[in-house]
Formats: structure tokens, sequence, C-alpha cells
């Protein structure tokens, strides 16, 4: 289990208002699940997971307590997707905030996600 950071529980509030805790983590699980499901991804993006969840672009709607983070790094052009399952109090005591998958997507994806989703949390 690694920690990613910690997340600002007032901007994920959007997702769920039920935030126990603040630790974000990547499971060696869901690490291994990115790099054979999205090859040569993992190593691109995880330079910016840690940015993603401590100042995401977007957040959308996405399954229960789940929500879907955009972010472009302008740096080298990547734009990110992640998948940030949220803790609730529902949840089995000592369980964290996680990433269940990330993944690099072009400019029309993430377009695409802004025409179709629906928008919980846009940065300023």
């Amino acid at each position: 289990m690694n920690k990613i950071c910690d997340l600002d529980i007032e901007t994920y509030r959007c997702i769920t208002p039920d935030i126990p805790t603040r630790e974000v983590i990547l499971t060696a699980e869901r690490m291994e699940l990115i790099k054979s499901h999205h090859p040569g991804h993992f190593e691109q993006i995880a330079p910016f997971l840690k940015a993603a969840v401590e100042a995401p672009d977007y957040i959308l709607e996405d399954a229960p307590n789940t929500g879907l983070i955009l972010k472009a790094v302008s740096e080298n052009g990547i734009r990110l997707q992640m998948a940030l399952r949220i803790h609730t109090s529902a949840d089995s005591p000592g369980f964290k905030n996680s990433i269940i998958s990330a993944w690099k997507i072009s400019e029309s994806r993430w377009n695409n996600y802004l025409r179709n989703k629906k928008i919980l949390y846009k940065s300023e």
C-alpha cells in the first residue's frame, strides 16, 4: 500500500459529505491492474497522481462514493483520468480513500466527458 497524499475534504464533499479520513492510497493490486489494463500509462502518470488528487481540474460523477478526477499536466501535455473511491463511515473501519484506476486520456475523450458527464467540481 502506497500513500499518495491527503485530500482536501472540502473539495471532495461534492462526491459525498461523509469523509472520515483524508489519506489517499494506491494498493499494489490496483497498481498492477493499471499497468495490465493500460500498458505504458502508469509510468507516465505516476509522477502526477498526487497533483491530480490535491488539485483536480474536474471531479465528475461516477459510481456511489467514487469520483472521476480529470487533471491536465501542462509540463508534458498529459491528460489523466483517475477513479477515486472515497472511504465513508459505512465502509469497514481502517479502509482509506483509494485510487481504483488511472490512465491517460486524449483531448477528445476529455472534452466528451465534460459534455456528457455531470461535473461535481471545477477548479477556478
